[in-house]
């Protein structure tokens, strides 16, 4: 066939035992005056030939052949062409095979007997091909796009975690070091002073003193606690405390045991889930009490946040630049887990879930349980 000066080549395949229908295909897309290069085949071997050897944007396959049916021929087409249409064209298929055709996930089917239709079906297919083809590459380029924001949340999240660090440290190492000193050498003056006014300024210099090292310490504390050497528990304790005494809200604390075996990802993970949630309920909740529970049973840990307050809505929640919760679900994602945030007029539940099969010790494990469950602090 002839190929139009404004249309591209359309290479069918065309499966057929009969030339006589063959020359009536062949007749059809003429008098659409598709420009196409129609190859024949008639048996199942060559059809295999064929499509190992060749390159082709459509196959056409009667239903009813020796030996085998189209459907045998869709088999074979989907494992070495997938992403070509394959179109049944069939002098009588039947309604239940029509069907069925369909749902196997053949392109098309067209009886014999329409064959002015013929171009139209093969265009509808190629274009649904290229649809789907056109999303699968999409979809691609979007996991991709994905994957490289999640490396790079991935990054920032542990520049951020040592930067901290290194601030923690600088803390406790300079401005630490040179408030103690200054302490020390001011216990020294007050002590050997005789002036009752120098002594009150320094008494009054002492005592800001004792803020200035007590804001250090909260500072590097949250920056990087150190607590997280004794284990998640420990940390969500100290952490609870400090939120208890700083707000005002009644906090409590659930574990299921004194001590969990974890690894330092997940612990980290864990602690900024709370600390993060805590802060929200400080900044926005008005909440009058807080539970947090800790659990690492059936190779689950869970960390469940829960206070009484107003609430959050789901457009607060799904906002552009809420990048609290975003933050966590990355941190969560990152340790094969998962944040579940529920909230409505009675309060808000933050629930951070990470598997453990990882990261549980047996032999750890087994000691743990002998201890207690199910304890409680008020803290």
């Amino acid at each position: 066939m002839t190929e139009s000066n404004d249309k591209p080549l359309v290479r069918i395949l065309h499966l057929e035992d009969s030339r006589v229908d063959h020359a009536l295909v062949k007749f059809a897309l003429q008098r659409s005056q598709m420009a196409c290069e129609l190859t024949l085949v008639e048996s199942m071997a060559e059809f295999q030939e064929a499509i190992e050897g060749g390159a082709f944007d459509v196959v056409l396959a009667d239903y009813h052949l020796p030996g085998f049916t189209g459907l045998d021929a869709w088999e074979v087409a989907r494992e070495k062409l997938p992403d070509t249409p394959f179109v049944i064209l069939s002098g009588a298929i039947g309604e239940a095979a029509a069907v069925e055709v369909i749902h196997q996930g053949v392109s098309d089917y067209l009886l014999k007997d329409d064959m002015n239709r013929l171009s139209h079906v093969i265009d509808r297919a190629m274009e649904v091909s290229n649809t789907r083809r056109a999303k699968a590459h999409a979809d691609a380029e979007l996991a991709e796009s994905r994957k490289r924001l999640a490396e790079l949340a991935e990054h920032l999240q542990k520049t951020i975690e040592q930067e901290r660090a290194d601030i923690s440290r600088e803390i406790h190492d300079d401005i630490g070091g040179a408030l103690a000193a200054v302490k020390l050498d001011l216990a020294w003056v007050s002590r050997r002073a005789a002036d009752e006014d120098m002594r009150s300024h320094v008494a009054t210099a002492l005592e800001m003193l004792q803020h200035a090292l007590e804001a250090s310490q909260r500072i590097m504390m949250n920056l990087r606690p150190p607590i997280l050497d004794q284990g998640l528990v420990a940390a969500v304790q100290w952490l609870a405390l400090s939120f208890e005494r700083r707000s005002g809200v009644r906090t409590l604390v659930r574990r299921s045991a004194d001590s969990m075996n974890l690894s330092r990802d997940v612990q980290l993970v864990a602690y900024r889930t709370a600390q993060e949630a805590l802060t929200n309920v400080f900044k926005h909740a008005k909440a009058t009490a807080v539970e947090i529970d800790l659990s690492d049973r059936e190779g689950v840990l869970t960390v469940e946040i829960t206070d009484n307050g107003r609430g959050m809505d789901s457009q607060a929640r799904q906002k552009s630049q809420s990048f609290g919760l975003l933050g966590l679900r990355e941190r969560a994602a990152k340790v094969d887990g998962w944040l579940d945030v529920s909230s409505s007029p009675r309060g808000t539940s933050v629930i951070l879930s990470v598997p453990l099969q990882s990261s549980v010790d047996p032999d750890s494990l087994n000691q743990k349980n002998k201890g207690s469950h199910d304890q409680s602090d008020f803290v």
